[in-house]
């Protein structure tokens, strides 16, 4: 697949990229001459690992990076191989990506899309990465991902959330492994009825940034289907480390759910502050309060410590899981590091591996042939069972995990217990789904 179908080949003409809502501008520098942004012209080939290794989302950073390294790793030939020997696609040799030696460069995206953009711009000028990654936060991805197709380099989003990365703010250079807002809600409306019951009222304290505004609406909307009330929804901002004033009005709202649509070290704080204020040893309504925590991490549940234990959420990916692709991974990494990976881990690992795999399909660096090659790939091995990138949206498709903090854990590690495993076709929605309108992915733009 080395020929780039024409169709494939747009390219953004204007100098000057809008971020996400009113993000500065920001020029890119292009190359005087070359097939496309960045051609490797070298024995190596160099990659952008941009996470947030300051902030509130630090320490989801701090285990992409040990994942990402490890990726790199593999690819060039190193260790076990990891989740290269489980993936259905076997284009990948361990000899770097397409006979080049894998580089990298690190940024830090300290959660500001601000400071993401710029971290992402100095890998593409100054270092000549040909492919960026990374996240924590769908502010910071949306931003980086409107920047990567404005340069012509293609975007491999890390964690991000929020339907509007691959919805309003989808782009051809971009590409999403992480599962969404809406997936969320449709795996965990069912469960949360079968054990709630269906005449709840829910109290949402939200992330005041794009994926908690579409996190809340998904969940709001699939437990309202399910005959739930939402009595009313709280912006907090992403800086807040003090919830009390949020969570104190609850007590008086007759609320019996209290839905957290925070991630990371809001997570922890707005939990602890809620189970200080005994919400967990109410009644309201006749029942017991409850909190749920739709969006979890194995970070996240061990920060929290015992408040998680019995509360429901979804994940991307669980260390526990029992499939080859998993357990090969888990081993890799527990043998580098001395701990389980967390979802964070799993998700950037994998999509390090995409890349370099639809590379070698593709049989160039060419962003667009790389995007081909990306645009409805089919494969398993990575986890979550069998995976498609669809090509209308760059969204990927797979089983979504509902989970809920261990009664009795065994370590500081197994904090989270997969209790169902939904599968894909439960999460599947219409590429024109109300809650993805707008936008355009556009066309692939080669930067050069």
């Amino acid at each position: 697949m080395s020929e780039i179908k024409a169709t494939r080949r747009g390219v953004l003409k204007s100098g000057i990229v809008l971020g996400a809502g009113v993000a500065m501008p920001t020029v890119l520098t292009r190359p005087a001459a070359a097939a496309y942004m960045n051609e490797p012209t070298g024995s190596s080939v160099t990659l952008g690992f941009n996470v947030p290794q300051t902030g509130p989302y630090a320490d989801e950073g701090a285990d992409e990076l040990r994942a990402y390294k490890l990726a790199v790793e593999h690819l060039n030939g190193g260790g076990d191989g990891g989740m290269m020997n489980t993936f259905s696609s076997k284009a990948l040799k361990g000899n770097g990506i397409l006979g080049k030696k894998v580089e990298y460069v690190t940024g830090d995206t300290q959660t500001k899309s601000d400071a993401a953009r710029a971290s992402a711009k100095s890998m593409i000028e100054k270092d000549g990465v040909v492919m960026v990654t990374g996240g924590s936060s769908s502010g910071v991805a949306i931003a980086v991902q409107g920047l990567c197709q404005e340069a012509g380099i293609i975007f491999m989003a890390g964690l991000t959330h929020s339907n509007d990365t691959t919805g309003k703010d989808k782009k051809a250079n971009g590409f999403r492994h992480f599962f969404n807002g809406y997936m969320s809600g449709a795996a965990l409306a069912p469960v949360l009825e079968k054990m709630y019951g269906s005449d709840r009222r829910a109290y949402h304290l939200t992330a005041d940034y794009t994926w908690g505004w579409t996190q809340q609406e998904s969940i709001a909307k699939a437990t309202e289907g399910k005959g739930w009330t939402t009595v009313n929804n709280v912006l907090t901002p992403l800086a807040t480390t003090d919830f009390s004033s949020y969570v104190a009005p609850v007590l008086n709202s007759d609320a019996d759910v209290l839905v957290l649509n925070h991630y990371g070290g809001n997570m922890i704080n707005s939990l602890t502050s809620a189970v200080q204020f005994g919400l967990r040893d109410k009644m309201v309504n006749n029942k017991n309060f409850e909190i749920v925590v739709p969006l979890y991490s194995r970070l996240m549940a061990r920060g929290a410590g015992e408040n998680v234990k019995g509360i429901f959420g979804s994940t991307n990916w669980h260390w526990s899981l029992p499939d080859a692709g998993s357990k090969a991974f888990v081993k890799s990494f527990g043998e580098a590091y001395g701990f389980p990976p967390s979802q964070a881990a799993h998700t950037v690992y994998c999509q390090t591996l995409l890349y370099a795999d639809a590379c070698e399909r593709a049989g160039t660096f060419n962003p667009c042939g790389v995007a081909e090659a990306l645009e409805g790939f089919k494969f398993d091995g990575l986890g979550n069972g069998e995976t498609e990138y669809r090509a209308e949206d760059h969204q990927c498709f797979k089983d979504v995990l509902v989970v809920k903090g261990k009664e009795n854990p065994t370590s500081e590690f197994d904090v989270l217990e997969v209790v169902e495993v939904t599968p894909r076709a439960q999460v599947e929605y219409a590429v024109d789904h109300p809650m993805f309108a707008g936008g355009d992915l556009g066309t692939c733009n080669p930067g050069a």
